[in-house]
């Protein structure tokens, strides 16, 4: 997706740990934010509320 399987050596390993933690914070903050905004409705939801 990133082309990163040409990235070789040290500088290609950093690269992919960059890029693989990078797209870990942006999962996590994502996630976050929808569950924010879902979460309570959809424990409403199943409850019966």
């Amino acid at each position: 997706m990133f082309g990163l399987e040409n990235a070789t050596g040290i500088d290609g390993a950093l690269l992919v740990v960059g890029v693989v933690l990078v797209e870990a914070i942006i999962l996590y903050v994502g996630y976050g934010i929808l569950e924010r905004i879902f979460g309570p409705a959809i424990v409403d939801a199943l409850s019966g509320k």
